[in-house]
């Protein structure tokens, strides 16, 4: 279980239109973000901005994984970005994953479908404080967390922020990203569960990633003190006035 709360810093990368460094959970995340700047003609869009994602491993060069894994975070940034104002333009977010939990790449061949989801807040929300520090216009901001469902003597329980081991023995895996506007943005699940334990991780993430006060009938929800006084939204505004009251340190 993940005991450090989450850490972030904004103009990491003096170069980029905005930047950020986020760490969490074992994983750390540097992105930057460039544009609107203008398209090339096969990535041109007549009436909306193309948002491209590109994920750089820790090691080594992309393969199917990161191909993957862009493609997820290119469709949910995508939905709150305002693309439609910046028509034949390119918004470019760079990803580099600087580390990863011990063991997370033990054996990588075998498990890797398995590998995906757990890095996909990290990515996410690294993503969305550099999209803040370019100041690139958006209909909101988002929030995400990972929950497992684990069995524990023939019982299920929810595991928020799993650690390695907990990803590696859950039935399923589920990752929820929640707008500001407390509306689901993007889900993404794997493993075997049934609809009364994706209710349960439906609402344990939404408590993470909201602050909406829930309590699931049949389902343990087993999280640690500090998941539990996890406020995503909270750390998301409080990067960001940091950063402002930094800012205008000088006035």
């Amino acid at each position: 279980m993940a005991t450090v709360a989450p850490e972030a810093s904004l103009n990491a990368l003096p170069r980029a239109d905005g930047s950020a460094r986020y760490s969490y959970a074992g994983y750390t995340v540097t992105a930057s973000v460039n544009g609107p700047i203008e398209a090339q003609r096969r990535d041109e869009h007549a009436y909306e901005a193309h948002v491209d994602v590109i994920v750089r491993p820790s090691a080594g060069v992309g393969g199917t994984r990161e191909r993957h894994l862009e493609s997820i975070l290119q469709s949910s940034l995508s939905q709150i970005i305002l693309v439609k104002n910046f028509p034949r333009s390119v918004i470019q977010i760079v990803l580099q994953v600087e580390s990863t939990p011990e063991n997370a790449y033990v054996n990588t061949k075998l498990v890797q479908a398995s590998l995906n989801l757990p890095i996909i807040p990290a990515l996410f929300q690294t993503a969305v404080l550099a999209l803040l520090s370019a100041a690139v216009p958006m209909k909101a901001t988002a929030t995400s967390t990972v929950v497992a469902v684990v069995s524990d003597d023939g019982s299920k329980k929810i595991v928020a922020d799993a650690s390695p081991k907990d990803i590696r023995e859950a039935t399923s895996l589920h990752v929820l990203a929640f707008t500001s506007h407390d509306e689901l943005l993007l889900s993404e699940s794997e493993g075997d569960f049934t609809v009364k334990e994706w209710d349960g991780v439906y609402e344990n993430a939404q408590k993470i990633c909201c602050q909406t006060a829930s309590k699931q009938d049949g389902i343990d929800m087993v999280l640690d003190d500090d998941a539990s006084s996890l406020d995503m939204r909270h750390f998301l505004r409080s990067t960001l006035e940091t950063k402002v009251a930094s800012d205008l340190h000088w006035k």
